[in-house]
């Protein structure tokens, strides 16, 4: 049997007549990391959003978790945790209240939410509407209630952008590799990506321009993509 917890052949994606993803194959491992990199418009984020079973691919197979997707997108949507370039958060609504509607959907206990609240250190802020907060504490929101309900797999879309050095260190237990959770992480910091990947995948315009296990990429190969 599969250990895979991502499994990828023949991906393709399309918005109208641009393809975004375009014959994309992966697998990886239950635990590891897949970091992906790219510039902007090269299909990572739609990649993403595939998996996280947002979007419909429109050629090949995908499988996460064991599920199909999108046949069996039920099955998984509430194992995975996606923390993307929109917090998926309300700014009217106060920190616990957005995380009160969240845990509400996951079947999610009261305790927990001070749990992750208490973890990013937003305790003390949690009445407030996220309207009011610096963008540092809304990603912190976000990263909580990506978390909130434990999910086995991580979807994350440059989840240090807009925290502090304080902040990223925070986080780390959270949706660092000491989470111990299986993750794909898109980023545009060859150094710091590569430190943390098992496997890596360049896409360029929307198709693999790279696939290799992180040792055997360096920061020179990444910048590549991006000329």
């Amino acid at each position: 049997m599969s250990t895979a917890a991502i499994e990828v052949d023949g991906l393709a994606r399309h918005y109208g007549e641009r393809e975004a993803l375009s014959g994309v194959s992966l697998a990886l491992e239950q635990g590891q990391t897949l970091v992906v990199f790219g510039p902007n418009g090269a299909g990572k984020t739609t990649l993403l959003r595939v998996l996280a079973t947002l979007l419909r691919p429109h050629e090949g197979e995908v499988r996460v978790l064991g599920s199909r997707v999108p046949e069996e997108s039920w099955a998984v949507r509430g194992r995975i945790g996606l923390l993307g370039h929109e917090p998926l958060l309300y700014r009217e609504l106060t920190a616990r209240e957005n995380l009160s509607f969240h845990a509400r959907l996951h079947g999610v206990m009261p305790e927990r939410i001070e749990q992750v609240l208490t973890a990013v250190r937003m305790g003390d802020r949690a009445e407030e509407p996220l309207r009011t907060l610096s963008r540092g504490m809304v990603q912190r929101v976000a990263v909580a209630r990506a978390v909130l309900h434990d999910p086995e797999l991580l979807l994350l879309d440059e989840p240090r952008s807009n925290l502090d050095p304080a902040a990223v260190e925070l986080v780390e237990p959270l949706i660092g590799a000491a989470s111990g959770r299986t993750r794909v992480i898109c980023s545009h910091d060859p150094g710091g990506g590569l430190a943390e990947a098992d496997l890596v995948l360049g896409l360029r315009e929307g198709q693999a321009a790279m696939l290799a296990p992180a040792a055997a990429v360096d920061a020179e190969a990444v910048a590549e993509l991006y000329r």
